[in-house]
């Protein structure tokens, strides 16, 4: 992968994996020999994963509530990371990479990827507003709910959006 050193392992679970929305970034990285598909993979902890304000996926830093979380593993580069940072929203507390054991379905072994959970200002709020019920897996169905960025109004802030949603009595 472009010669760099350390590979990040990163768990996705969302629009980044095969067949959704965002998964042309990981496409791009991969043309790129910026990352490389290892394969499915499942958390070793229940986590809460669930859709919030269009359709997008978050994973709660919540371990032990929830179920286990089905998705997809690849390795990536430095560069590659950055990207996926970037899309994830990492510097304007969108999303935070944290670290997350996975395996495979079939094996007792685990290893250590980085994996975007919600941000902890709003994520617990979420998972409290989807009334602790969550998903194993993001699944093609899920993903038609998803609005893409550039499909969004834009006459307010995201963050003013989402604070509002999980503030709201409705669900």
């Amino acid at each position: 992968m472009a010669g760099e050193a350390p590979k990040n392992l990163v768990f996705v679970y969302g629009t980044l994996k095969r067949n959704h929305a965002n998964h042309f970034l990981l496409e791009d990285l991969i043309s790129s020999n910026d990352a490389v598909h290892i394969g499915q993979r499942t958390t070793r902890l229940q986590y809460p994963l669930v859709t919030g304000l269009y359709g997008i996926p978050y994973l709660i830093n919540k371990p032990g509530s929830g179920q286990k979380i089905r998705g997809e593993l690849y390795s990536v580069s430095k560069r590659g990371l950055a990207r996926l940072d970037e899309l994830e929203g990492i510097k304007v507390n969108h999303y935070e990479s944290l670290q997350i054991e996975v395996s495979e379905e079939e094996s007792n072994g685990t290893v250590l990827a980085e994996a975007y959970f919600a941000h902890c200002r709003f994520g617990e709020r979420l998972w409290e507003k989807r009334g602790k019920y969550g998903m194993c897996e993001f699944g093609e169905n899920d993903g038609v709910l998803y609005v893409m960025v550039k499909d969004r109004p834009t006459f307010s802030s995201f963050f003013d959006e989402i604070e509002a949603f999980v503030s709201s009595s409705n669900s």
